[in-house]
């Protein structure tokens, strides 16, 4: 089998000015209706994930600092999300790109959690735009280091022995919401 090169893009926007309430994806199991991108076939990959993380905060200055309420969502761009299906024409074959893909779901997913946390356990000077920035920036670069680790040691999924391996990590990452969905979207 001659898979290469599933990708992944994080695409992150941010708005500094005022808030607006916005409701965070919830983390789902990935089916072929995620993606619904047409395929760009002249980059030899046979998949594309697209993700995005953004967030928007609104401040209060309270008692000496400044408490931010932040907004943050992480949305699957179906739309921008595809696989090439003149390459991945089988079951096992649709199987296995879906549960490497999730992967690269899995890590936007992460990363939303994590800055939700982070930032909500912060306090802030007047210079909270700069923070913020600050903080996102060292988040966002470790989750695309991830997302490059995880196609490089995978192989872009092709290494079976590493795919099951960072498996296993992103079933640690997230305990029990990983079981049941995976049960769930298994039973279907």
């Amino acid at each position: 089998m001659n898979l290469r090169f599933v990708w992944v893009i994080c695409v992150v926007a941010s708005s500094f000015i005022g808030a607006h309430s916005v409701k965070a994806q919830s983390y789902h199991q990935l089916s072929i209706n995620d993606f619904q991108g047409t395929p760009q076939r002249n980059t030899g990959d046979i998949a594309y994930t697209n993700c995005m993380v953004d967030f928007s905060y609104q401040p209060v200055y309270t008692r000496g600092y400044y408490h931010l309420t932040f907004y943050i969502k992480m949305k699957m761009n179906k739309d921008r999300s595809w696989i090439d299906r003149t390459k991945v024409n089988s079951p096992g074959m649709v199987a296995e790109v879906l549960k490497h893909e999730q992967g690269h779901y899995i890590f936007a997913y992460l990363m939303q959690q994590e800055l939700q946390r982070t930032l909500n356990n912060m306090r802030f000077d007047s210079n909270y735009d700069q923070e913020v920035s600050t903080v996102f920036n060292s988040i966002k670069k470790k989750y695309s280091q991830l997302n490059l680790d995880y196609d490089d040691d995978t192989n872009h999924m092709l290494n079976r022995t590493q795919q099951n391996s960072w498996d296993l990590y992103f079933k640690a990452q997230l305990g029990n919401q990983y079981n049941n969905t995976a049960l769930a979207s298994n039973s279907r």
